[in-house]
């Protein structure tokens, strides 16, 4: 069936904070594009995007030094983020090499993007990425068009806080055909919230950029989701670039592997290597320098709902948080429909690196959360927050925030490999 528009509003006028790019004869741009910025800059990314997307939405702190790019034509990401206005680092992976190609990838349309809002499950029993029957390697491989290239609609834009919508029908693995309605707020956060959000005071000399995005979903099917008509879940996925010296910390919760499951699953794409993965009791440590592709995950019972990624070449430390549920049920990914597809990840982490034919998408280092399945009733919603925080500044002033939320001081993470 067609589902009824859900969320429409009349999109209001941007003012303060938020600037909206389009083209109507002339150019309606910030200031920001007035003038060229080196590469890897935040400048030079919006200069660069707003020739792909004439419609992307900026948000802004009051003194302009922290500002998120949004794009609608780009499935509602989040592009790319600086907390040093545009001069500063731009934190997002942007693919500019996939941009420039020009062209249009059968399975996946790899155009970057700090934070972006995915469905799953990729493989096994109950898969959006395969149809039914088919066997589940890459050639048969299709990320739904409605996550992958369509664009979405814009609901509303505040100077704070911009709320996406789209509606989307998809077929699963078993032969069910999903009616998904989708809503997504990203929301720029103040120092004062993001202090709150994550009970830490933010050093002097510290700058920091962080928004929290909510990711809603809906059943607009007449029957409901169920094992047997199989189901999805919100998966959130941050792109982030590498250096030599990265490394991302996930700590989770020690005890016995029979309640709380195994640590880490960490042979998604072959075994990583020791010499990128140490287990420190508590606390995993993987190499991210978009060398070596790896991909670990951990359930929700092992998860803290936090993982950072620390960067000391670009002076940056990145903090994402998500909510998890301990007790609930996570979809398994993997492209295997004989695994069990009621036992999965709740936090996966990734490294990019050459394929066997040495061609490579990134590099990038990637981040990731899953909600829940989502068992719903027609007409019942499934949320899921994930929130990105990035703070800039030397290594003593950033220790603290990293030793308050991962466990670990900033000395010990860059010497740890």
């Amino acid at each position: 069936m067609k589902l009824k528009q859900i969320y429409r509003s009349v999109l209001p006028a941007i003012i303060g904070g938020a600037i909206l790019l389009s083209c109507t004869g002339n150019r309606k741009t910030s200031g920001n594009m007035e003038k060229e910025y080196e590469k890897g800059t935040f400048g030079y990314d919006l200069n660069y995007l707003s020739e792909k997307d004439e419609g992307l939405i900026v948000l802004k702190s009051e003194d302009e030094k922290a500002q998120i790019i949004l794009s609608a034509k780009y499935q509602g990401k989040v592009f790319t983020s600086t907390a040093n206005g545009p001069e500063g680092n731009s934190h997002g992976f942007v693919n500019y090499n996939f941009f420039d190609a020009g062209i249009v990838d059968e399975h996946m349309n790899g155009f970057g993007g700090e934070d972006r809002f995915w469905l799953g499950p990729e493989g096994g029993k109950y898969s959006i990425f395969f149809e039914p029957g088919k066997e589940q390697v890459y050639d048969n491989w299709h990320t739904p068009k409605a996550i992958d290239i369509e664009e979405w609609e814009v609901s509303r834009v505040t100077p704070k806080e911009a709320v996406f919508v789209k509606e989307m029908e998809q077929k699963n693995y078993l032969g069910s055909l999903l009616n998904i309605a989708i809503e997504r707020k990203v929301a720029l956060l103040s120092p004062s919230e993001i202090t709150g959000k994550l009970q830490v005071e933010i050093p002097e000399g510290v700058n920091g950029v962080a928004y929290e995005t909510t990711n809603k979903i809906v059943n607009g099917n007449d029957f409901e989701w169920t094992p047997e008509t199989g189901t999805v879940c919100i998966w959130m996925l941050d792109m982030f670039n590498p250096s030599e010296a990265a490394v991302t910390v996930i700590p989770y919760n020690t005890g016995d592997g029979k309640e709380l499951g195994k640590v880490v699953t960490s042979d998604y794409f072959g075994e990583i290597p020791a010499d990128r993965l140490v287990d420190d009791n508590g606390i995993l440590y993987f190499k991210t320098d978009g060398k070596s592709r790896g991909k670990l995950g951990m359930n929700a019972k092992r998860t803290k709902s936090v993982a950072g990624n620390y960067d000391p070449l670009a002076k940056r430390l990145t903090i994402v948080t998500f909510d998890t549920d301990p007790d609930a049920t996570y979809l398994n990914q993997e492209w295997n429909p004989d695994r069990d597809p009621l036992v999965g990840d709740a936090l996966n982490a990734y490294n990019d690196g050459p394929l066997e034919d040495g061609s490579i998408m990134g590099p990038f280092l990637e981040l990731e959360s899953c909600s829940p399945a989502a068992f719903l009733k027609p007409g019942e919603s499934l949320s899921h927050r994930h929130n990105v925080f990035h703070f800039t500044g030397d290594e003593a002033s950033l220790s603290p925030i990293a030793e308050k939320l991962l466990g670990v001081s900033l000395d010990k993470v860059r010497n740890i490999f």
